[in-house]
């Protein structure tokens, strides 16, 4: 991989990622639980545009398997996170509609 590439890839890995934080706390300052949780569904994207970037460096040799094992860790303790609030918010919006 060139290395011009190679360090687009890797500043694209550095934006998506502060994408997932940026999202977050967007959408912590919203009105709304549907809007939280659309910023949670981007987050929930960046994440995986994050791990794409990870695979592609593991692939092409630029990171350790073990650097990229604990991203991949790191990167799904986020989304389990980011899921589990989307399915807190969810419930809490069936019991208001319900009422």
């Amino acid at each position: 991989m060139p290395k011009e590439f190679r360090y687009e890839l890797g500043s694209q890995i550095i934006r998506s990622s502060f994408s997932i934080i940026l999202n977050i706390a967007e959408g912590s300052g919203k009105d709304s639980d549907a809007e939280l949780k659309h910023f949670f569904n981007i987050s929930l994207g960046s994440v995986n545009e994050t791990f794409a970037g990870f695979d592609t460096f593991r692939y092409n040799k630029f990171i350790q398997e073990s650097e990229f094992t604990e991203g991949v860790k790191r990167l799904s303790s986020i989304s389990r996170q980011l899921g589990g609030f989307k399915k807190k918010i969810a419930s809490q919006m069936s019991i208001v509609k319900s009422h």
